[in-house]
């Protein structure tokens, strides 16, 4: 069953949310996981394939569009929006508002929440909604 692990982050800003995602991506892929950030839209998931190449000087994470990576399954790490991708993925990252419907094929899911009052709200929504269906949760306060 899908492990799920909430993220309450001490920043305000959407944009800990997207830092911390390249992070967690980052320590993912050195530990041999495959990944997916799962974006709201495609000019999201844009800015998040672009900050994985430039949040930290000295990472390199082999990463790319889901629409480039369809093309190799065997791509370590996607960013997408809206459909899964093509290749087996175990750990998925939800920077996404909502939950997307193929969560579930994933290991994990990672939900990082940015500590802002509208945020907090849809995270307890998402929080909920795994908790009603019996989904193992843990919460980490960062």
């Amino acid at each position: 069953m899908t492990r799920v692990d909430f993220y309450l982050l001490s920043q305000q800003e959407l944009s800990a949310r997207d830092q911390f995602a390249c992070r967690l991506t980052e320590k993912a892929f050195r530990l041999g996981h495959r990944i997916f950030l799962h974006s709201n839209d495609p000019g999201h998931a844009k800015s998040l394939d672009e900050l994985l190449w430039t949040f930290r000087d000295r990472s390199f994470i082999p990463h790319g569009l889901a629409a480039e990576a369809d093309q190799d399954p065997d791509f370590p790490v996607v960013v997408g929006t809206g459909e899964p991708p093509q290749g087996n993925y175990d750990l998925l990252i939800n920077c996404a508002e909502e939950i997307p419907d193929f969560f579930s094929r994933f290991e994990r899911v990672a939900e990082p929440v940015v500590n802002e009052d509208s945020a907090k709200a849809r995270g307890r929504d998402r929080y909920r909604f795994y908790r009603d269906r019996g989904y193992p949760l843990e919460m980490h306060n960062l």
